[in-house]
C-alpha cells in the first residue's frame, strides 16, 4: 500500500473539520446521506444486535474516535457503567459536550435516538437519560500514539468501540496496525473490540472539503487485527449502492465486525 503524500491528519481535522455539517449532513436521519444509501442504518442495526440484548456488557466503555457523534454508543449505554467518549479534534469535542449538557445550539440527535429505540423497543428520554449519566469524560485522543489518550491512562475497558476512525486517521497500513494494536492495548484480557469501517474507500466531503481515507480491504483488516492478537468472531460487509452517484465519498462497501482479546 503505497503513502499517500497528501494524507489529512488529525492536524487537518483540527483546522478544517466542520463538526456541525458534517452531522447535519450524514446524521440528520437514520438513513444518512441520500449519496450513500443505507449506510448508517446498517451501522445502527448491527450495534444494536451487538449490544441490545445485554449479553455484552461490563464496567468501562471507550469509543475512541467519536467525531461530534454519540451514534455508536446508543444501544450499548445501558449496559455500560461508564463510557468515555473521544477524539482529537477538540470542535468535535465540544459539540459532543454541548449535548451531553443540554446547551442552546446543540446538535439534534432526535431522529437517529428514535429509530434506535424503535429497534429495540426503548423509551427516547429514558435512552438519552442513560446515555447523558453514564458518559464520564470526553478526551482528547490520538490514535496515532502508542497510548491514544497520552499522557492519561484508562484502566482497562471492557469494551471498545470506533467507528469511521482508523482509516481516516492513518495514512498507511503500518500506521493502521500500529493503531489497532494501541486500541487492543486499551482492553483488559477477554474484551470486546467492535469496529466500523469502509473498504475501499479513498476520500469522503463534508461540505466541499475533501478528507483522506486509507484505502483497505478485508485481507488488511483481517492480518491487523491477528497482528493485533485478537480472535475474529463476525465480520460484516455491505456493498456499496450506486456508487457512480454518490458525490460525497468513493467506498466500495461498509463494514461491522466484532473481535475479542485474549483471556489471561
Amino acid at each position: 500500500m503505497s503513502k499517500c503524500m497528501n494524507f489529512t491528519e488529525g492536524e487537518f481535522y483540527q483546522e478544517h473539520f466542520d463538526s456541525r455539517a458534517y452531522v447535519k449532513k450524514f446524521y440528520s436521519s437514520p438513513r444518512g446521506h441520500p449519496d450513500e444509501n443505507n449506510f448508517l442504518t446498517f451501522f445502527l442495526k448491527c450495534l444494536s444486535r451487538v449490544f441490545s440484548a445485554g449479553e455484552n456488557k461490563g464496567r468501562m466503555l471507550i469509543d475512541v474516535g467519536s467525531g461530534p457523534t454519540i451514534h455508536s454508543v446508543l444501544s450499548a449505554c445501558q449496559h455500560y457503567d461508564e463510557i468515555v467518549l473521544s477524539d482529537f479534534s477538540d470542535g468535535n469535542r465540544r459539540e459532543i459536550e454541548k449535548w451531553l449538557e443540554n446547551q442552546d445550539g446543540c446538535l439534534d440527535w432526535k431522529p437517529v435516538l428514535q429509530h434506535v429505540c424503535e429497534m429495540e423497543g426503548k423509551s427516547l428520554s429514558d435512552l438519552e437519560a442513560a446515555l447523558k449519566q453514564r458518559v464520564k469524560k470526553v478526551l482528547k485522543c490520538d490514535v496515532r500514539l502508542e497510548n491514544p489518550f497520552y499522557p492519561h491512562t484508562l484502566e482497562p475497558a471492557d469494551c471498545v468501540v470506533t467507528s469511521l476512525c482508523l482509516e481516516a486517521a492513518c495514512k498507511d497500513i503500518p500506521s493502521y496496525c500500529r493503531a489497532l494494536d494501541g486500541l487492543t492495548k486499551l482492553l483488559r484480557p477477554g474484551g470486546l473490540l467492535v469496529m466500523i469501517g469502509v473498504l475501499g474507500e479513498t476520500f469522503y466531503k463534508v461540505n466541499e472539503q475533501r478528507f483522506s481515507c486509507l484505502r483497505l480491504n478485508k485481507h488488511d483488516i483481517e492480518e491487523a487485527l491477528q497482528s493485533s492478537g485478537l480472535s475474529l468472531h463476525e465480520f460484516n460487509i455491505l456493498p456499496a449502492e450506486d456508487r457512480e452517484d454518490n458525490s460525497v465519498s468513493d467506498f466500495e462497501a461498509v463494514f461491522h465486525l466484532t473481535a475479542r482479546k485474549p483471556s489471561d
